[in-house]
């Protein structure tokens, strides 16, 4: 009998030396307009969103054919940095550390340069339903993440040069613009325009509390407890949470929820506000109970599994095992859907398969940020959980 533990370790070696023998590089779901068609669309938007899209749901990768090479991706990097945290942690490793702290470096000098502050964007121009997002614009979504690495790698090594990244940080995130409105705030997308979107209004306010406590500015907690009581009002009945409150964003998806949830913890670890413990239970009931298959098989939709995503795995995968100090009946469905993937989505040379579709159709192209490095630091998660 095939040891759990000893496959999802191994699953993980395999992810780690992939990402390292192709240097932190890979592809990105929207990277469709590095493509050499992007000057056919004109900088219309409409047009870069088809180019966009036919190259991130096409069901095999069209990258090679249409001159998409690999990128470097400052999430993915923020990500293997936090794998190799609770790698450290678990195994009390060195080099580990040593690799935390080269990509957490490489993060330090790798910011967006359009901003004084620390801030990180993806590596290409994406046209999203609100409008373009430019080659590293900041966004509080990978900003909020990739500061949470380094308020972990702060608590476990207290350096001063993490500590005066997080304040960095936090004050790139409190210039962005706010969307007010009578049930709090709502921090936007992006600094050029406000964009109200709940995961990452939750992302930033989870940071937010983290950082405010670690610099001890109340202010920052403050700003924190406003925009979340923004996401909390907006929660529906049933627990979930739409992306948007726009029309256009009323859909409901489960590595976005994780991220909700993840957020809405954290918030409350760093800030002590025990007054959402009501909407963190029913938000992670309705998580745990509609977007898993026995098999451990995790579904994008609560109506619909297809199409099978390795983000939505790993996301899944990491939110069962934050949540498995409260709910540890997560642990086991976490240990299963790992193992699922690993046996059904992994590649002999240690990457994960972006997506599968009915039919036994397979996208195969390696996403660093979308499937490597977030699937690495769930599986370390898991582990160090498991113990």
């Amino acid at each position: 009998m095939i040891d759990p533990k000893a496959q999802i370790t191994e699953s993980l070696d395999l992810v780690e030396r992939w990402v390292e023998r192709h240097d932190y590089k890979g592809f990105e779901p929207f990277d469709g307009l590095t493509s050499y068609l992007y000057p056919l669309t004109l900088h219309n938007r409409r047009a870069c969103q088809i180019l966009q899209q036919l190259v991130r749901r096409f069901p095999v990768n069209l990258r090679p054919v249409l001159g998409i090479k690999p990128l470097d991706s400052t999430k993915g990097r923020g990500y293997m940095a936090w794998g190799y945290l609770k790698r450290h942690e678990l195994r009390g490793d060195a080099l580990d550390r040593q690799k935390a702290l080269a990509c957490l470096d490489w993060l330090d000098g790798n910011k967006s340069p359009l901003y004084p502050q620390h801030s990180w964007g993806n590596h290409f121009l994406y046209a999203s339903r609100s409008g373009f997002i430019g080659r590293q614009e900041s966004t509080i979504v990978w900003t909020g993440l990739i500061g949470q690495v380094f308020l972990d790698a702060y608590r476990l090594f207290r350096q001063d040069r993490h500590r005066q990244i997080i304040e960095s940080i936090a004050g790139w995130m409190t210039a962005l613009p706010r969307q007010r409105t009578p049930a709090g705030i709502c921090l936007s997308y992006v600094m050029p325009r406000q964009s109200s979107i709940h995961n990452s209004n939750m992302i930033g306010a989870a940071f937010l509390a983290g950082a405010g406590k670690v610099i001890g500015d109340a202010s920052l907690l403050d700003l924190a407890r406003e925009a979340m009581a923004y996401s909390v009002a907006g929660q529906l009945a049933d627990g979930a949470w739409y992306y948007g409150e726009d029309p256009m964003f009323h859909w409901v998806d489960v590595f976005h929820t994780g991220y909700n949830l993840d957020s809405l913890k954290r918030y409350i670890q760093a800030s002590g506000d025990t007054s959402l413990r009501e909407p963190l239970g029913k938000g992670y009931d309705f998580f745990r109970k509609n977007f898993f298959e026995s098999s451990g098989r995790v579904k994008y939709y609560p109506h619909k599994a297809a199409p099978i995503d390795i983000q939505c795995a790993s996301q899944a995968i990491d939110t069962l095992v934050l949540f498995s100090d409260i709910a540890p009946e997560g642990l086991g469905l976490a240990e299963r859907s790992a193992r699922w993937y690993a046996q059904n989505m992994q590649g002999k040379d240690g990457h994960f398969d972006f997506r599968k579709y009915p039919l036994g159709i397979r996208n195969k192209a390696p996403m660093v940020h979308w499937g490597q490095a977030t699937m690495h630091k769930a599986l370390a998660h898991l582990l160090l959980q498991a113990r």
